[in-house]
């Protein structure tokens, strides 16, 4: 794609509106991490930071931190030549993904349900609650990560809570692009009351049990989708095509 092309195509995305000095790192990461997640930035486009802090008018050091932000949220990966390139959706390393979750889940939940307070519970109860009735699928994904959030909030160890949140990232991400090709008109909620019940109790091993079922089933209909598809890889948009060309 042409440099004046790309400044077009994210003008169009981003708009060019120059933020405020001592909030241009959070606009800008709240932009970029809105159009990741709805599609409209699509896996594989890089971003470069000379393009971003020309568009609003911006030195390039709160666009570079912004970018670090959404690596760190897993929406973003840094490739050799390339730089910032928006991170793949789920693929054929599914069940790698889902196993490692697990453990990382699991053991967020054994240090998280002993120390969960009356609000934590409550908002885990609203999540689910609206999901039952949700149809949106953005929304859904949404509500999901926080659910889980929710239930993981007093765990205590730093990184393995980054490493979760990524996880759990990356998943919100699939569902807001997969749910219907899936067959879901919405997600089943048995297993989300059932983790809100047992941690509730306090009853600790018996809801990471709980949780090893969940994220299984949902390893299971994911791999079972993606080895339905003609293709293992996911389709690519027009625009991307054009830059990888």
């Amino acid at each position: 794609m042409r440099n004046l092309d790309r400044q077009s195509f994210l003008r169009g995305l981003l708009g060019d509106e120059q933020p405020p000095a001592h909030l241009a790192r959070a606009v800008i990461e709240e932009r970029l991490r809105n159009a990741i997640l709805d599609g409209r930035l699509p896996a594989g486009i890089a971003l470069r930071q000379q393009e971003l802090a020309t568009l609003f008018g911006v030195s390039r050091m709160p666009v570079r931190e912004a970018l670090r932000q959404l690596e760190a949220q897993s929406l973003l990966r840094v490739e050799t030549h390339k730089g910032a390139v928006v991170a793949s959706l789920i693929n054929e390393d599914a069940m790698d993904a889902y196993a490692l979750r697990i453990l990382l889940e699991s053991e967020a939940l054994r240090q998280s349900i002993p120390l969960l307070d009356e609000d934590d519970l409550a908002l885990a109860r609203r999540c689910v609650e609206q999901l039952e009735v949700e149809t949106d699928y953005s929304e859904m994904g949404r509500l999901n990560r926080i659910f889980h959030m929710a239930l993981y909030a007093k765990a205590h160890n730093k990184r393995l809570m980054i490493l979760v949140e990524q996880g759990l990232s990356e998943e919100e991400r699939f569902l807001r692009f997969n749910l219907s090709a899936m067959g879901f008109h919405k997600l089943p909620q048995k297993d989300h009351w059932d983790l809100f019940e047992l941690a509730k109790d306090n009853m600790v091993e018996q809801t990471v049990q709980a949780l090893g079922h969940h994220l299984n089933r949902a390893m299971e209909a994911i791999t079972r989708y993606l080895g339905s598809r003609p293709s293992a890889e996911p389709a690519r948009s027009s625009e991307q095509k054009k830059d990888d060309g």
